[in-house]
């Protein structure tokens, strides 16, 4: 059976360890900045002159945020410049200090399809090819560490580049009929957006090995996807839901010893806070 797990999630305002303060650089600009002798814009020029379709968001007074995926004429696939738009939408919900909730989704329909097949052939050379891998890790690495909870919401097809995305989010939640498939290896090719790392995380080892050794369907009743909307819809204010972001990061990307040392300061922003308070006196622990 493969199952499902809560992934990453983000370090921002986590003060005082160095490991900490290397996540909360990382979380905002390219975390490749400084490797690869990576050049963010240079990449970002040369995936503009590839255009079509769109990743809009909309930002809710609720504090959900949806982050659509729009290019139906091609199943959504990404473009060139719908590289650039995804990390641009990032960096702004990087800055969104009211929100708490993400929802990923696809237009009219159907998630994603990956790479738009013209904009492949165009930087199929491994110079450029790196380097879109490298500006994709960055937008989704930085995606799943955002103060958000976020769910990816699947219908219809989630294949290559689109199931790596799914993966950049903490849930999937699959509708009837939909399926997530990471078909790198017909294309031959492995995933290159961080997907087959994150995998890891979600499944397991030989479970990862299942789905892209042998690219197989994931459907509903597979398990990989599971979402339950009461985390972010109504319940805990925006504070304490980044704050469970904030923990769980600590205890997935930091030492022990450090992951211990944050969760007791996260926990001292909380306790005694308005939430706290108002929970004590409603009793809801025995709701």
């Amino acid at each position: 059976m493969i199952t499902s797990d809560v992934s990453f999630v983000h370090a921002n305002h986590l003060n005082g360890y160095p490991m900490l303060r290397l996540l909360q650089r990382q979380s905002r600009g390219c975390v490749y900045s400084s490797v690869h002798s990576f050049n963010q814009q240079e990449v970002r020029e040369k995936l503009q002159a590839f255009p079509g379709g769109s990743v809009d968001l909309l930002k809710q007074e609720s504090g959900i945020a949806v982050l659509t995926i729009n290019n139906p004429s091609r199943m959504n696939a990404f473009t060139g410049s719908m590289m650039v738009d995804l990390e641009e939408r990032v960096s702004q919900l990087e800055g969104w200090a009211d929100g708490k909730g993400l929802i990923v989704q696809g237009a009219a329909g159907t998630f994603c399809s990956g790479s738009d097949l013209n904009a492949v052939r165009a930087i199929s050379n491994p110079q450029d090819g790196m380097k879109m891998c490298i500006f994709m890790q960055d937008a989704l690495t930085r995606l799943l560490r955002l103060p958000l909870i976020s769910v990816a919401l699947v219908e219809g097809r989630a294949l290559g580049g689109g199931a790596e995305l799914t993966t950049a989010c903490d849930f999937r939640l699959m509708a009837s009929g939909s399926v997530i498939q990471f078909v790198h290896k017909h294309m031959g090719l492995v995933p290159g957006w961080g997907g087959a790392a994150r995998l890891v995380r979600i499944v397991g080892s030989q479970d990862a090995l299942k789905l892209l050794g042998g690219a197989l369907k994931v459907d509903p009743e597979v398990g990989l996807a599971d979402w339950t909307g009461r985390w972010t819809s109504g319940g805990p204010p925006d504070r304490v839901i980044r704050a469970v972001k904030k923990v769980v990061l600590s205890g997935r990307e930091l030492p022990l010893s450090e992951a211990l040392r944050t969760e007791k300061d996260v926990f001292g922003t909380v306790w005694g806070a308005p939430a706290n308070l108002r929970a004590l006196a409603s009793k809801s622990k025995h709701k």
